[in-house]
């Protein structure tokens, strides 16, 4: 197995575990941020109506209408960047607007007084949670194109296995000039000679077994299936890939993305048994001059 492979393959590993690393804390912060501005966009909204009215109850609506609202964007988009899709711009346009009417409602009581103190206090939540928005799409990308770097700069990486060294045996006796000596050293080097012979034979054929039993599906591999299994009908998808390839969720991702930037395959014809059967008796019969016109 190319040793390049079983380091990208690595990469790739430490790259997805970083990458839910990321996602887990920057959620963690977009959630804490939306629930900071409910309170404050629910006392907006009430307007000083008294507790458990209908008013006051119906102000808890407004700030989880607007972050369903932004939480949706968000997650679609953190899969299109994982994949490099590229979205339309109302996208953007929903995103951002949904920021701005949060930020309106979080700091409009406080914009309308005299301090700044609570100008900041309201501004810095809403701050935080459009800033962690567009670096989530932005990190869900690169962390992807790394992925696809380590994996391009492999497939175009040759591999060099070394050269083999010839067998010496170092503890082999000299040989004598007087013919008694050699004839009897003659014998002891041939004697240890085959018994290197059969215990490297043996030795090598339980190396072969432990290869066996350790070898490791390559990505090029998982690839070649997926290419073989691939027709102009199909839609590729990391779900598809594990179908047909029966590999991990992490690295189905990866194996789609590099699917989808290669060409469809064109359509390809098939014969069926019957009709090579009529093509063999057609042939047969102008052979033989049975046929008619």
């Amino acid at each position: 197995m190319n040793p390049h492979h079983a380091n990208a393959a690595t990469v790739v590993e430490t790259v997805e575990r970083v990458r839910r690393q990321v996602d887990v804390l920057l959620w963690t912060g977009i959630v804490l941020g939306l629930l900071f501005t409910m309170a404050n966009v629910q006392h907006f909204a009430a307007a000083g109506a008294p507790a458990f009215s209908l008013i006051w109850w119906a102000a808890w609506l407004l700030d989880p209408m607007v972050s369903l609202v932004l939480i949706a964007i968000l997650r679609a988009e953190q899969v299109t960047a994982r994949h490099q899709v590229a979205v339309g711009p109302w996208v953007r346009r929903a995103k951002w607007a949904t920021l701005a009417a949060t930020y309106a409602m979080n700091t409009w009581t406080a914009w309308a007084g005299d301090a700044w103190g609570p100008v900041l206090l309201h501004s810095v939540p809403v701050m935080v949670v459009f800033l962690a928005a567009e670096a989530l799409t932005d990190l869900n990308e690169k962390l992807t194109q790394a992925s696809t770097n380590v994996f391009t700069t492999t497939t175009n990486t040759p591999f060099t296995d070394t050269a083999a060294t010839p067998f010496m045996n170092p503890a082999a006796p000299s040989v004598n000039a007087s013919n008694g000596t050699a004839t009897n050293t003659a014998a002891a080097v041939h004697e240890q000679a085959s018994g290197d012979v059969h215990e490297h034979a043996r030795s090598h054929r339980r190396g072969r077994g432990r290869q066996k039993s350790t070898a490791r599906v390559t990505f090029d591999d998982y690839l070649n299936t997926a290419r073989r299994e691939r027709t102009p009908e199909t839609v590729v998808t990391p779900a598809w890939v594990r179908e047909v390839t029966a590999c991990s969720r992490g690295l189905s991702s990866r194996l789609a993305a590099t699917l989808l930037t290669e060409p469809t395959p064109p359509p390809t014809t098939r014969t069926t048994p019957e009709s090579n059967g009529a093509r063999t008796v057609l042939v047969n019969a102008m052979t033989t001059g049975e046929a008619r016109p």
